[in-house]
Protein backbone atom coordinates (compact mmCIF):
# COMPACT_ATOMS: atom_id res chain seq x y z
CA UNK A 1 0.00 0.00 0.00
CA UNK A 2 1.22 3.57 -0.85
CA UNK A 3 1.00 5.77 1.79
CA UNK A 4 -0.36 8.74 -0.60
CA UNK A 5 -3.30 6.41 -0.94
CA UNK A 6 -6.26 6.18 0.86
CA UNK A 7 -7.80 2.47 0.48
CA UNK A 8 -11.27 2.18 1.79
CA UNK A 9 -11.67 -0.85 4.33
CA UNK A 10 -13.28 -4.28 3.30
CA UNK A 11 -15.23 -5.27 6.83
CA UNK A 12 -17.44 -3.37 7.93
CA UNK A 13 -20.28 -5.63 8.80
CA UNK A 14 -22.42 -4.55 5.78
CA UNK A 15 -22.91 -1.34 7.40
CA UNK A 16 -22.12 2.05 7.63
CA UNK A 17 -20.54 3.54 11.20
CA UNK A 18 -23.83 5.93 11.54
CA UNK A 19 -26.97 4.03 11.64
CA UNK A 20 -29.97 5.70 10.19
CA UNK A 21 -33.19 4.45 9.32
CA UNK A 22 -35.36 4.95 6.20
CA UNK A 23 -37.07 7.51 7.26
CA UNK A 24 -33.40 9.92 7.41
CA UNK A 25 -32.65 8.58 3.84
CA UNK A 26 -36.16 9.29 2.49
CA UNK A 27 -35.21 12.90 4.09
CA UNK A 28 -31.65 12.74 2.43
CA UNK A 29 -33.07 11.83 -0.87
CA UNK A 30 -35.80 14.89 -0.59
CA UNK A 31 -33.49 17.51 -0.16
CA UNK A 32 -31.42 19.31 -2.49
CA UNK A 33 -28.03 17.38 -2.76
CA UNK A 34 -26.18 20.65 -3.06
CA UNK A 35 -22.64 21.62 -3.81
CA UNK A 36 -19.76 22.96 -5.79
CA UNK A 37 -17.61 20.34 -8.09
CA UNK A 38 -13.99 21.16 -7.32
CA UNK A 39 -11.74 21.55 -10.20
CA UNK A 40 -8.66 20.82 -8.04
CA UNK A 41 -7.80 16.67 -7.20
CA UNK A 42 -5.12 14.56 -5.97
CA UNK A 43 -4.86 10.87 -6.37
CA UNK A 44 -7.03 8.65 -7.95
CA UNK A 45 -8.07 7.40 -4.46
CA UNK A 46 -9.00 10.34 -2.96
CA UNK A 47 -12.25 11.08 -1.13
CA UNK A 48 -15.22 10.85 -3.83
CA UNK A 49 -16.66 14.21 -2.90
CA UNK A 50 -13.09 15.87 -3.28
CA UNK A 51 -12.82 14.75 -6.99
CA UNK A 52 -16.49 14.48 -8.05
CA UNK A 53 -17.36 17.99 -6.03
CA UNK A 54 -20.05 16.36 -3.90
CA UNK A 55 -21.76 18.71 -1.70
CA UNK A 56 -24.16 19.22 1.18
CA UNK A 57 -26.42 21.84 2.08
CA UNK A 58 -26.22 22.89 5.29
CA UNK A 59 -29.83 22.64 6.00
CA UNK A 60 -30.07 19.24 4.49
CA UNK A 61 -28.90 17.95 7.41
CA UNK A 62 -30.90 19.80 9.03
CA UNK A 63 -33.83 17.84 7.75
CA UNK A 64 -33.19 14.68 9.62
CA UNK A 65 -36.00 13.87 12.25
CA UNK A 66 -35.49 14.08 15.58
CA UNK A 67 -36.03 10.04 16.38
CA UNK A 68 -33.04 8.75 14.98
CA UNK A 69 -29.93 7.24 16.79
CA UNK A 70 -26.97 9.47 16.82
CA UNK A 71 -24.26 6.56 16.88
CA UNK A 72 -21.37 8.95 19.13
CA UNK A 73 -23.69 9.51 21.88
CA UNK A 74 -24.01 6.77 24.57
CA UNK A 75 -26.81 6.43 27.02
CA UNK A 76 -27.13 9.66 29.24
CA UNK A 77 -26.76 8.13 32.99
CA UNK A 78 -23.24 6.85 31.14
CA UNK A 79 -22.35 10.41 30.83
CA UNK A 80 -19.76 12.16 33.09
CA UNK A 81 -19.98 15.04 34.96
CA UNK A 82 -17.70 17.60 33.79
CA UNK A 83 -15.80 17.48 37.40
CA UNK A 84 -15.06 13.68 36.74
CA UNK A 85 -13.31 14.94 33.54
CA UNK A 86 -9.56 15.98 33.19
CA UNK A 87 -8.83 19.83 33.56
CA UNK A 88 -7.53 20.23 29.72
CA UNK A 89 -10.06 17.51 28.30
CA UNK A 90 -13.38 20.18 29.11
CA UNK A 91 -12.19 22.44 26.63
CA UNK A 92 -13.19 19.79 23.97
CA UNK A 93 -16.98 20.55 22.85
CA UNK A 94 -18.85 17.34 23.15
CA UNK A 95 -16.33 14.78 24.93
CA UNK A 96 -18.12 13.73 27.44
CA UNK A 97 -20.70 12.22 24.74
CA UNK A 98 -18.81 9.99 22.98
CA UNK A 99 -18.32 6.43 23.31
CA UNK A 100 -14.58 6.70 23.56
CA UNK A 101 -14.37 2.63 23.54
CA UNK A 102 -15.41 2.54 19.55
CA UNK A 103 -11.80 4.16 19.44
CA UNK A 104 -9.86 1.42 20.94
CA UNK A 105 -9.56 -1.05 17.69
CA UNK A 106 -7.89 2.54 15.80
CA UNK A 107 -5.90 2.73 19.07
CA UNK A 108 -4.42 -0.67 18.61
CA UNK A 109 -3.78 -0.85 15.07
CA UNK A 110 -1.52 2.47 15.64
CA UNK A 111 0.20 0.30 18.37
CA UNK A 112 0.89 -2.44 15.69
CA UNK A 113 2.70 -0.30 14.08
CA UNK A 114 4.56 1.26 16.88
CA UNK A 115 5.75 -2.53 18.02
CA UNK A 116 7.67 -3.25 14.89
CA UNK A 117 9.42 0.35 14.77
CA UNK A 118 12.63 0.77 16.23
CA UNK A 119 13.05 2.72 19.46
CA UNK A 120 12.60 6.22 19.06
CA UNK A 121 11.56 6.87 16.02
CA UNK A 122 9.22 10.07 15.97
CA UNK A 123 5.37 9.62 14.54
CA UNK A 124 5.91 12.50 12.53
CA UNK A 125 7.14 15.83 11.96
CA UNK A 126 4.89 17.82 14.72
CA UNK A 127 6.99 16.91 18.02
CA UNK A 128 4.25 16.73 20.16
CA UNK A 129 3.25 13.20 18.68
CA UNK A 130 6.13 11.77 20.45
CA UNK A 131 8.12 8.83 19.78
CA UNK A 132 7.71 5.24 19.17
CA UNK A 133 9.37 5.52 22.68
CA UNK A 134 6.63 7.97 24.15
CA UNK A 135 4.01 5.43 22.71
CA UNK A 136 5.01 1.92 23.97
CA UNK A 137 3.62 2.37 27.80
CA UNK A 138 0.86 4.09 26.23
CA UNK A 139 0.22 0.99 24.06
CA UNK A 140 0.67 -1.43 26.91
CA UNK A 141 -2.07 0.43 29.11
CA UNK A 142 -4.55 0.09 25.80
CA UNK A 143 -4.02 -3.72 25.76
CA UNK A 144 -5.09 -3.58 29.54
CA UNK A 145 -8.58 -2.19 28.83
CA UNK A 146 -11.59 -3.90 28.79
CA UNK A 147 -13.52 -4.23 25.95
CA UNK A 148 -17.00 -2.31 25.38
CA UNK A 149 -16.15 0.06 28.23
CA UNK A 150 -16.36 3.48 27.31
CA UNK A 151 -15.83 5.49 31.04
CA UNK A 152 -12.64 3.07 31.32
CA UNK A 153 -11.27 4.40 27.56
CA UNK A 154 -12.20 8.31 28.68
CA UNK A 155 -9.53 7.55 31.85
CA UNK A 156 -7.36 5.94 29.08
CA UNK A 157 -7.54 9.09 27.07
CA UNK A 158 -7.41 11.51 29.82
CA UNK A 159 -4.38 10.07 31.43
CA UNK A 160 -1.91 9.11 28.90
CA UNK A 161 -3.03 12.43 26.44
CA UNK A 162 -3.21 16.20 26.51
CA UNK A 163 -4.88 18.04 23.69
CA UNK A 164 -2.54 20.16 21.25
CA UNK A 165 -4.63 22.55 19.14
CA UNK A 166 -3.44 22.85 15.52
CA UNK A 167 -5.77 24.68 13.61
CA UNK A 168 -5.30 28.52 15.29
CA UNK A 169 -9.23 28.55 14.99
CA UNK A 170 -9.42 28.25 11.46
CA UNK A 171 -11.76 25.57 10.12
CA UNK A 172 -11.27 23.72 7.23
CA UNK A 173 -13.06 20.65 4.84
CA UNK A 174 -14.15 17.49 6.16
CA UNK A 175 -15.63 14.70 3.65
CA UNK A 176 -16.52 11.52 3.79
CA UNK A 177 -15.75 7.89 1.53
CA UNK A 178 -17.11 4.41 1.88
CA UNK A 179 -16.23 1.12 0.18
CA UNK A 180 -17.72 0.11 -3.14
CA UNK A 181 -19.42 -3.47 -4.47
CA UNK A 182 -18.87 -4.58 -7.62
CA UNK A 183 -19.72 -7.90 -9.24
CA UNK A 184 -16.88 -9.97 -10.83
CA UNK A 185 -15.84 -13.14 -12.20
CA UNK A 186 -12.19 -14.51 -12.95
CA UNK A 187 -12.44 -15.31 -16.33
CA UNK A 188 -14.27 -13.42 -19.00
CA UNK A 189 -17.21 -14.26 -20.06
CA UNK A 190 -20.18 -12.24 -21.90
CA UNK A 191 -21.81 -10.54 -18.77
CA UNK A 192 -18.29 -9.66 -17.24
CA UNK A 193 -16.42 -8.02 -19.79
CA UNK A 194 -14.74 -5.14 -18.00
CA UNK A 195 -11.43 -5.51 -16.84
CA UNK A 196 -9.51 -4.66 -13.49
CA UNK A 197 -5.81 -4.12 -14.60
CA UNK A 198 -2.45 -5.14 -12.84
CA UNK A 199 -0.13 -2.08 -13.17
CA UNK A 200 1.89 -2.71 -15.84
CA UNK A 201 5.69 -1.90 -16.01
CA UNK A 202 6.85 1.72 -16.98
CA UNK A 203 8.15 2.22 -20.01
CA UNK A 204 10.27 5.23 -20.85
CA UNK A 205 7.22 6.07 -22.99
CA UNK A 206 4.98 6.20 -20.21
CA UNK A 207 1.10 4.31 -19.50
CA UNK A 208 -1.64 5.02 -22.25
CA UNK A 209 -4.05 7.37 -20.95
CA UNK A 210 -7.61 5.69 -20.31
CA UNK A 211 -9.12 6.20 -23.67
CA UNK A 212 -6.32 4.10 -24.75
CA UNK A 213 -6.64 1.88 -22.37
CA UNK A 214 -10.16 1.28 -22.80
CA UNK A 215 -9.91 0.85 -26.52
CA UNK A 216 -7.73 -2.34 -25.58
CA UNK A 217 -3.87 -0.96 -25.25
CA UNK A 218 -3.25 -3.11 -22.56
CA UNK A 219 -5.24 -6.05 -24.25
CA UNK A 220 -3.59 -9.04 -24.06
CA UNK A 221 -0.14 -8.54 -21.82
CA UNK A 222 -1.55 -10.40 -19.14
CA UNK A 223 -2.02 -7.79 -16.69
CA UNK A 224 -5.67 -8.64 -16.22
CA UNK A 225 -6.60 -9.13 -12.38
CA UNK A 226 -9.87 -10.25 -13.19
CA UNK A 227 -13.36 -8.88 -14.74
CA UNK A 228 -16.79 -7.01 -13.63
CA UNK A 229 -19.62 -6.39 -15.45
CA UNK A 230 -20.11 -2.65 -15.47
CA UNK A 231 -17.78 -0.01 -16.81
CA UNK A 232 -19.45 2.66 -14.39
CA UNK A 233 -18.55 0.52 -11.22
CA UNK A 234 -15.46 -0.04 -12.24
CA UNK A 235 -14.97 3.96 -12.90
CA UNK A 236 -15.93 4.89 -9.15
CA UNK A 237 -14.06 2.20 -7.98
CA UNK A 238 -10.78 3.57 -9.25
CA UNK A 239 -12.61 6.81 -7.45
CA UNK A 240 -12.31 4.95 -4.70
CA UNK A 241 -9.52 3.21 -4.94
CA UNK A 242 -9.94 0.34 -3.47
CA UNK A 243 -13.26 -2.23 -3.09
CA UNK A 244 -14.82 -5.51 -2.46
CA UNK A 245 -15.92 -7.59 -5.47
CA UNK A 246 -18.72 -10.34 -5.19
CA UNK A 247 -17.52 -13.24 -7.16
CA UNK A 248 -19.79 -15.84 -9.50
CA UNK A 249 -19.21 -18.46 -6.89
CA UNK A 250 -20.21 -15.98 -4.04
CA UNK A 251 -16.89 -15.41 -2.35
CA UNK A 252 -15.70 -11.66 -1.53
CA UNK A 253 -12.35 -10.50 -2.66
CA UNK A 254 -10.99 -7.48 -1.51
CA UNK A 255 -8.87 -5.21 -4.68
CA UNK A 256 -6.87 -2.44 -3.21
CA UNK A 257 -4.92 0.39 -5.09
CA UNK A 258 -2.07 -0.45 -6.92
CA UNK A 259 -0.93 2.14 -9.18
CA UNK A 260 -2.01 4.91 -11.57
CA UNK A 261 -0.93 5.78 -14.55
CA UNK A 262 0.71 9.09 -14.21
CA UNK A 263 -2.37 11.15 -15.91
CA UNK A 264 -3.38 14.11 -13.80
CA UNK A 265 -7.23 13.80 -12.76
CA UNK A 266 -10.06 15.39 -14.43
CA UNK A 267 -13.29 15.53 -12.67
CA UNK A 268 -16.32 14.91 -15.16
CA UNK A 269 -18.80 16.48 -12.94
CA UNK A 270 -17.35 19.50 -13.35
CA UNK A 271 -17.83 19.04 -17.37
CA UNK A 272 -21.94 18.13 -16.59
CA UNK A 273 -22.10 21.13 -15.19
CA UNK A 274 -20.12 23.21 -17.85
CA UNK A 275 -22.65 21.37 -20.43
CA UNK A 276 -25.70 22.06 -18.54
CA UNK A 277 -26.84 18.65 -17.43
CA UNK A 278 -26.84 19.59 -14.02
CA UNK A 279 -26.26 22.85 -11.57
CA UNK A 280 -23.33 22.56 -8.90
CA UNK A 281 -26.36 22.41 -6.69
CA UNK A 282 -27.48 18.71 -7.78
CA UNK A 283 -23.99 17.57 -8.42
CA UNK A 284 -23.15 14.99 -6.51
CA UNK A 285 -21.63 11.04 -5.99
CA UNK A 286 -25.38 9.97 -6.62
CA UNK A 287 -26.18 12.80 -9.87
CA UNK A 288 -23.22 11.65 -11.66
CA UNK A 289 -24.07 7.88 -11.74
CA UNK A 290 -27.64 8.08 -12.42
CA UNK A 291 -26.27 10.56 -15.50
CA UNK A 292 -23.64 7.68 -16.86
CA UNK A 293 -26.14 5.24 -16.46
CA UNK A 294 -29.15 7.05 -18.47
CA UNK A 295 -27.02 7.63 -20.97
CA UNK A 296 -24.87 4.45 -22.13
CA UNK A 297 -24.06 6.01 -25.41
CA UNK A 298 -22.35 8.97 -23.76
CA UNK A 299 -21.23 7.52 -20.54
CA UNK A 300 -17.70 5.97 -22.32
CA UNK A 301 -17.00 9.05 -24.23
CA UNK A 302 -17.02 11.28 -20.90
CA UNK A 303 -15.81 8.64 -18.73
CA UNK A 304 -12.46 8.90 -20.84
CA UNK A 305 -12.41 12.43 -20.80
CA UNK A 306 -10.77 11.94 -17.47
CA UNK A 307 -7.18 10.39 -18.44
CA UNK A 308 -6.53 8.97 -15.18
CA UNK A 309 -6.56 5.46 -15.19
CA UNK A 310 -6.53 2.99 -11.33
CA UNK A 311 -4.63 -0.32 -11.71
CA UNK A 312 -5.15 -2.98 -8.87
CA UNK A 313 -3.82 -5.59 -6.57
CA UNK A 314 -5.50 -8.33 -4.68
CA UNK A 315 -5.82 -6.95 -1.04
CA UNK A 316 -4.82 -10.14 1.85
CA UNK A 317 -6.68 -11.34 4.52
CA UNK A 318 -7.83 -9.02 7.26
CA UNK A 319 -9.02 -6.20 5.98
CA UNK A 320 -7.30 -3.46 3.86
CA UNK A 321 -4.57 -0.95 5.09
CA UNK A 322 -4.17 2.57 5.14
CA UNK A 323 -1.19 4.57 5.52
CA UNK A 324 1.57 2.90 7.11
CA UNK A 325 0.01 -0.52 6.90
CA UNK A 326 -2.58 0.40 9.76
CA UNK A 327 -6.04 -1.23 8.95
CA UNK A 328 -8.22 1.28 8.80
CA UNK A 329 -11.62 1.51 11.45
CA UNK A 330 -14.99 2.49 10.02
CA UNK A 331 -15.95 5.81 11.63
CA UNK A 332 -12.63 5.99 13.47
CA UNK A 333 -10.27 6.23 10.95
CA UNK A 334 -9.36 10.03 9.48
CA UNK A 335 -7.24 10.46 6.30
CA UNK A 336 -4.93 13.88 6.84
CA UNK A 337 -2.09 15.42 5.11
CA UNK A 338 1.14 14.43 6.91
CA UNK A 339 2.94 17.28 6.14
CA UNK A 340 0.79 18.76 9.05
CA UNK A 341 -0.61 15.91 11.03
CA UNK A 342 1.65 12.80 12.44
CA UNK A 343 0.56 9.83 11.14
CA UNK A 344 -1.48 7.54 14.16
CA UNK A 345 -2.20 10.02 16.66
CA UNK A 346 -5.56 10.25 18.34
CA UNK A 347 -7.86 14.03 16.97
CA UNK A 348 -10.51 14.85 18.49
CA UNK A 349 -12.85 16.11 15.40
CA UNK A 350 -15.56 18.57 15.62
CA UNK A 351 -17.57 19.29 12.50
CA UNK A 352 -20.92 21.25 11.43
CA UNK A 353 -23.72 20.82 8.13
CA UNK A 354 -22.43 16.63 8.24
CA UNK A 355 -25.41 14.61 7.12
CA UNK A 356 -26.15 13.21 10.41
CA UNK A 357 -28.99 13.51 12.67
CA UNK A 358 -28.73 17.09 14.25
CA UNK A 359 -25.47 17.85 12.11
CA UNK A 360 -22.76 17.62 14.08
CA UNK A 361 -20.25 14.88 14.25
CA UNK A 362 -17.76 15.42 17.56
CA UNK A 363 -16.14 11.98 17.96
CA UNK A 364 -12.27 10.67 18.84
CA UNK A 365 -10.68 9.59 15.49
CA UNK A 366 -7.08 8.55 14.30
CA UNK A 367 -5.21 9.63 11.74
CA UNK A 368 -4.41 6.60 9.78
CA UNK A 369 -4.20 7.71 6.28
CA UNK A 370 -3.60 9.88 3.45
CA UNK A 371 -3.82 11.05 -0.30
CA UNK A 372 -3.05 13.75 -2.44
CA UNK A 373 -6.84 15.53 -2.16
CA UNK A 374 -6.48 15.41 1.29
CA UNK A 375 -3.94 18.83 1.43
CA UNK A 376 -3.56 21.40 4.53
CA UNK A 377 -3.63 22.33 7.60
CA UNK A 378 -7.24 21.61 8.69
CA UNK A 379 -8.64 18.86 5.96
CA UNK A 380 -9.55 15.30 6.66
CA UNK A 381 -11.65 12.15 4.77
CA UNK A 382 -13.53 10.00 7.40
CA UNK A 383 -14.60 6.73 6.70
CA UNK A 384 -18.21 5.81 6.95
CA UNK A 385 -18.24 1.88 6.06
CA UNK A 386 -19.96 -0.22 3.89
CA UNK A 387 -23.37 -0.34 2.72
CA UNK A 388 -26.57 2.03 1.38
CA UNK A 389 -26.04 4.26 4.73
CA UNK A 390 -22.49 4.63 4.36
CA UNK A 391 -22.77 5.09 0.26
CA UNK A 392 -25.46 7.74 0.77
CA UNK A 393 -23.73 9.40 3.80
CA UNK A 394 -19.83 9.71 2.38
CA UNK A 395 -21.57 10.81 -0.56
CA UNK A 396 -23.12 13.60 0.58
CA UNK A 397 -20.52 14.86 3.40
CA UNK A 398 -18.83 18.37 2.89
CA UNK A 399 -18.88 19.74 6.37
CA UNK A 400 -16.77 22.36 7.99
CA UNK A 401 -14.72 21.82 11.02
CA UNK A 402 -11.32 21.59 12.36
CA UNK A 403 -9.48 19.11 14.80
CA UNK A 404 -7.31 19.26 17.91
CA UNK A 405 -4.21 16.74 18.43
CA UNK A 406 -4.10 14.00 21.66
CA UNK A 407 -0.38 14.22 22.22
CA UNK A 408 1.20 11.93 24.43
CA UNK A 409 1.57 13.40 28.07
CA UNK A 410 5.22 11.86 28.77
CA UNK A 411 7.07 13.66 25.92
CA UNK A 412 8.93 16.90 26.60
CA UNK A 413 6.64 19.02 24.46
CA UNK A 414 3.98 17.70 26.37
CA UNK A 415 5.56 18.42 29.69
CA UNK A 416 7.28 21.77 28.56
CA UNK A 417 3.70 23.09 27.22
CA UNK A 418 1.76 22.18 30.54
CA UNK A 419 0.98 25.49 32.70
CA UNK A 420 3.19 26.47 35.45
Amino acid sequence: MKDSVRLTPIRCGGQGVFPFSAKFFASVRGCAMAGAVLGSVGRAASLVSSILGLALLAGCAGTATNDLPHSNLPAAKNRPSLDQVAQDFRQLPGWVDDDHAQALPAVHRTCGWVAVQGAGRPLGSHPAAGTTSDWRPICDAARQLPANDSEAARRFFEANFTPVTLTQGFDGLFTGYYEIELRGSWTRTERFNVPLYRAPKRGGKGLPSRARITDGALKGKGLELMWVDDPIDAFFLEIQGSGRVVMTDGSVVGVGYGGQNGHSYVPIGRYLIDQGYGTPEEMSLQFIRRWLKEHPQDARRVMNLNPSYVFFTLRPEGGPRGARNMELTPGRSLAVDREHIPLGVPLWLEVRDAPVPGGEIRRLVLAQDTGGAIKGPVRGDLFWGHGAEAEYGAGLMKARGRYTMLAPRNTGYAVASQPR
